[in-house]
């Protein structure tokens, strides 16, 4: 009988801690913090010794570090769409068959579908309360200014405190212009054209060869005169117009400032956790650090060893440091899965008129931003969950941005959807080490909405192949970025098509410097083979969806300009001066 007692003490002693552990994997509160723009080279972690990132280093001592963690797109807009939804962002029509890939103004008609089941919709449902804070980049209208159907709340989101587009060089004054030089290149031609044709007609007028209505004549010129008069305001005013703040439906600061921005920022994202302590919460804290126009505060201004780049990157540290240290305040820390990532790598041809360089370090990666080169792709990928992911580990294994949707679904116990393809796989067996291999045998890295590289990772191989069906022309041709243009281009004279494909092996050259051959790579063409029938069955799993990045799309709409005062007032307003901004220490 006593051994029967015993027995019955274990059992339920053994159910108990099951019981615990099952609990302790369920429902956790979820962090997670995106920077832009961000090199996989700017942080100790990932082996630089000349910034001091000791806040996001402290991630990876305490959790796992991806190494080869992807974003699913090298531009903000899709990569961040994929990001939300789990999806590649061809399936949502947020990736562009136009020169254009990402949102520009606040006022387009596109954005992130309704139809689209984001994480925050998901865990929102389960019972979480959600936050994004910072940047989103997504769309904001549809038909009108205040139908909001892009906006955050649209998407899941109880609450939002950010920049509805993002943070250019435009929004800072003396930070010169992102569209300058190409508004120059595009109208400069159509408006010669448009002078001549004028004064031809007015030659041919005078000397009696043709006759040209008057009426025609001026109402021709009434529209060429309107459309640059509208060009002219919008461009005027494009910081008033675009680089504004919003806490919810409302506009509280226009223009944006950026005195103690990343305090703010900073600041809501520690009171959304301290409103949130007894219930759990997904907060996406999304920075605008290190996208230009850089910007720091006075307490990290001059301060590190990289310029005003490297100022930006130790202010983003002390911001990760301020959220880990109101988790622990909090007793939430065993609570809470932290994820911290860029949403691409570094935009390598940043450099301001003054020749810094305003751009981040990829490591030895090739490429940048805007290219599906490794250092366009490959972004920092860490995960903190004390008592549930392993501490200090690295994996090696190709993981995705996309991935976070599947795991932290289910970890909320929500369903993953359905009725669609879910690109991104559950990381928690990965991160826990109940597996060793990743469950992304391919991943499809597409340039906009046209397919650029494949990568394979056999399930009997440590060969990662990477092919690609073309590469961006460099300019100038020896460097390793596209200068002339600011960013590379997905099309026409901007690339260079391969045929037969370029082939790469990144477990023996993750620099990509020397493409393999039929003659220094037996399986060569089986590998080709094998690639091209992934890239024809995954085609085959694409649907015909609205293009939101269309130029239609794309255009600034004045109907749709949200505005806190009147155009003819400029835009103007401020209800964030004046408060007290969180106390900052720099060392």
């Amino acid at each position: 009988r006593k051994k029967m007692e015993l027995l019955l003490i274990l059992i339920i002693c053994q159910c108990t801690i099951n019981s615990v552990k099952t609990q302790g994997v369920s429902k956790p509160n979820v962090i997670l913090l995106m920077a832009d723009d961000l090199g996989i080279g700017d942080l100790g972690c990932y082996g630089n010794r000349t910034l001091r990132t000791p806040n996001i280093d402290r991630l990876a001592e305490e959790g796992v570090t991806l190494t080869q963690h992807i974003a699913a797109s090298p531009l903000c807009t899709p990569s961040r769409a994929a990001f939300l939804t789990g999806r590649y962002p061809i399936r949502s029509g947020m990736a562009a068959f136009s020169r254009v890939g990402v949102f520009l103004f606040s006022a387009s008609s596109g954005g992130l579908p309704s139809e689209e089941i984001t994480f925050s919709k998901l865990l929102k449902q389960q019972g979480y309360a959600t936050a994004l804070i910072g940047k989103w980049h997504l769309g904001m209208n549809c038909e009108s200014s205040n139908d909001f159907c892009h906006h955050p709340h649209s998407h899941g989101f109880d609450y939002f405190y950010g920049l509805p587009v993002t943070n250019f060089r435009d929004c800072k004054p003396g930070q010169g212009s992102v569209f300058l030089k190409g508004i120059q290149k595009t109208l400069v031609i159509p408006i010669q054209i448009t002078g001549i044709a004028l004064v031809s007609l007015a030659i041919v007028q005078c000397i009696g060869l043709l006759k040209v209505p008057f009426q025609a004549l001026g109402y021709f010129l009434l529209i060429i005169t309107i459309s640059l008069v509208v060009l002219i305001f919008f461009f005027y005013h494009f910081r008033h117009l675009n680089c504004f703040l919003m806490r919810d439906h409302q506009i509280i600061q226009q223009p944006l400032s950026y005195e103690n921005l990343t305090q703010r920022l900073t600041k809501e994202a520690m009171q959304f956790i301290g409103r949130n302590t007894d219930a759990p919460f997904l907060l996406v804290l999304s920075y605008l650090h290190v996208h230009t126009a850089l910007y720091a505060s006075e307490n990290f201004k001059g301060k590190s060893k990289h310029g005003l780049y490297g100022d930006a990157v130790e202010e983003m540290d002390w911001s990760v440091g301020q959220v880990l240290d109101v988790l622990e305040k909090h007793n939430l820390s065993d609570k809470t899965l932290v994820y911290f990532t860029s949403d691409q790598g570094a935009h390598i041809e940043e450099i301001s008129s003054a020749g810094e360089v305003h751009g981040g370090y990829n490591g030895i990666y090739k490429g940048g931003k805007s290219m599906n080169w490794e250092g366009g792709i490959r972004v920092p990928g860490l995960l903190r969950w004390p008592g549930v992911v392993q501490a200090g580990a690295y994996i090696d294994e190709p993981t995705s941005n996309m991935d976070i949707f599947p795991t932290i679904v289910k970890l909320a116990d929500a369903q993953l959807p359905s009725d669609r393809i879910i690109d991104g796989h559950d990381l928690l067996p990965l991160l826990q080490g109940k597996v060793t291999q990743s469950k992304h045998e391919f991943l499809f890295h597409y340039c906009n909405a046209y397919l650029n590289a494949v990568r394979w990772h056999p399930g009997n191989s440590e060969s990662v192949w990477k092919v690609f069906f073309f590469t961006p022309n460099f300019s100038p041709e020896d460097s390793n970025g596209c200068y002339d243009s600011h960013v590379c281009f997905c099309h026409g004279g901007f690339i260079t098509r391969h045929d037969p494909p370029l082939l790469f092996d990144l477990s023996r050259d993750p620099e990509e410097k020397v493409p393999l051959t039929p003659e220094t790579e037996s399986r060569f063409y089986e590998i080709l083979r094998v690639v091209h029938q992934a890239v024809d069955n995954h085609t085959r799993s694409l649907r015909a969806v609205p293009d939101q990045l269309s130029w239609d799309n794309l255009l600034w709409k004045p109907w749709l300009q949200l505005c806190c005062s009147s155009l003819f007032q400029a835009c103007y307003c401020d209800y964030e001066s004046g408060g007290n901004p969180l106390e900052v220490h720099s060392g």
